[in-house]
């Protein structure tokens, strides 16, 4: 008897009994590295704790699709002529959107613009769901690998980001930064700043004794003496992550007791390597290569300060992962960091040689100064870039954007029934 009552039970009624059901879309997963990765990665752990039932949307590494617990995997073809380790879905995987709307989610994440873009809107539409939409990449900065003109350039992510956004119920963007850029471009959709939150138990100072050893290992193994001071940088090795500044920025600041690591590798590598023997520095700069993603928080801890001039960030998480381990910052003047470095406190934001060589003085020359920027900088990433804050915000985005789409399922079912 009660069987057949809840077969003929409103469906609106039996998902108010259920937990909420969000489906993720996203172009980049495992075995990927990468901040998007992180951030997907990061909010679908902490959606499960929150009591969400989450499936993940992903591309394969192959032609072929397959599925694998909580994550389906379409099929898809290289696209690293574009871009490095990118790839575009193939449309024909009938038995995945089929499993997917037998399932039916309540609201759809997408994490990116192109393949599994498509797949989201799709689906929403079909299910007459919420679509909430992650903007993570200024696509202006990387005009350089697809267009010649960087005017022409921001004329064409203008027009596609208003495009591909004006299908979203709601558009979360990590920084106040990214929601000027998307108001800037037109984009009329309801904007939330969340940032996206770490993990944060994986990064913190040397502080055992074998803690303080494999930093010292790490740093021997680079030929760097323990009189030297470390600045450190974890990124792509990329165009668009303005290393070559950094590069500039030592050999002007003129300290022969400092050494910059570069942790990660990627295409400019070997033009980073020309600068910097150029500049005569190279004596003073270490490559350390690829690393991997478990090994990273050993690479913070042989630092001294972190250093940054990328412009290309929507937050920089590598920012708040060098905070967590007890880096102070010195990186280039930028909006999206404008939560992120309290200037004095967390470190500072340079505009030019003189500040930087000044600013790098201050912190290398007042340890006890630099101890105290060490432990507010870990204090300010753990009291603001939480996981579990992240995960919070979300949902409460996934809920107002249900909650202004109610009465339009609600009138819908009933005309059906």
């Amino acid at each position: 008897m009660n069987v057949e009552k809840n077969r003929h039970r409103p469906r609106h009624l039996e998902e108010q009994h259920r937990p909420l059901r969000v489906l993720i879309t996203t172009d980049w997963w495992e075995p990927v590295v990468n901040g998007v990765v992180a951030s997907v990665q990061t909010l679908r752990r902490e959606l499960i704790a929150l009591g969400c039932d989450v499936r993940v949307l992903t591309l394969s590494q192959g032609i072929r699709p397959h599925h694998e617990p909580g994550v389906y995997r379409i099929g898809s073809v290289s696209a690293s002529l574009v871009y490095e380790r990118a790839r575009i879905g193939m449309p024909s995987s009938r038995r995945v959107l089929k499993d997917i709307l037998g399932w039916r989610p309540d609201v759809v994440h997408s994490q990116a613009e192109f393949s599994t873009y498509v797949w989201a809107r799709r689906i929403a539409r079909t299910l007459s769901v919420p679509l909430v939409h992650t903007y993570h990449t200024i696509y202006e900065d990387y005009t350089h690998y697809y267009s010649p003109s960087r005017t022409m350039g921001r004329k064409v992510v203008e027009s596609f980001s208003r495009r591909a956004l004006s299908a979203a119920d709601a558009v979360i963007v990590p920084t106040a930064k990214v929601a000027r850029l998307l108001d800037s471009y037109g984009v009329d959709r309801p904007l939330h700043v969340v940032p996206t939150g770490l993990d944060l138990n994986k990064f913190r100072p040397a502080r055992s004794a074998e803690e303080l050893e494999d930093a010292r290992a790490l740093r021997e193994s680079l030929g760097i003496d323990a009189r030297q001071r470390v600045l450190v940088s974890v990124s792509r090795l990329a165009k668009e992550k303005n290393l070559d500044e950094v590069l500039e920025m030592v050999a002007a600041a003129d300290r022969p007791d400092t050494v910059l690591v570069l942790v990660g590798d990627g295409p400019h590598r070997p033009e980073l390597e020309a600068r910097a023997e150029a500049l005569g520095i190279a004596h003073r700069v270490r490559f350390t290569g690829v690393v991997e993603p478990a090994e990273v928080q050993r690479w913070y801890r042989v630092g001294d300060v972190f250093v940054s001039a990328s412009r290309s960030e929507t937050q920089g998480l590598t920012f708040i992962e060098a905070m967590a381990s007890g880096l102070p910052l010195l990186a280039r003047r930028d909006p999206s960091l404008e939560n992120v470095i309290l200037e004095g406190r967390t470190g500072w934001q340079y505009e030019g040689s003189a500040q930087f060589a000044a600013q790098l003085d201050r912190l290398l020359g007042e340890p006890m100064r630099r101890e105290q920027m060490a432990v507010a900088a870990l204090e300010h990433a753990h009291a603001t870039f939480g996981a579990q804050e992240f995960g919070r915000q979300a949902l409460s985005v996934y809920q107002q954007a249900r909650a202004r789409r109610s009465p339009q399922i609600i009138r819908h079912e009933l005309v059906a029934a």
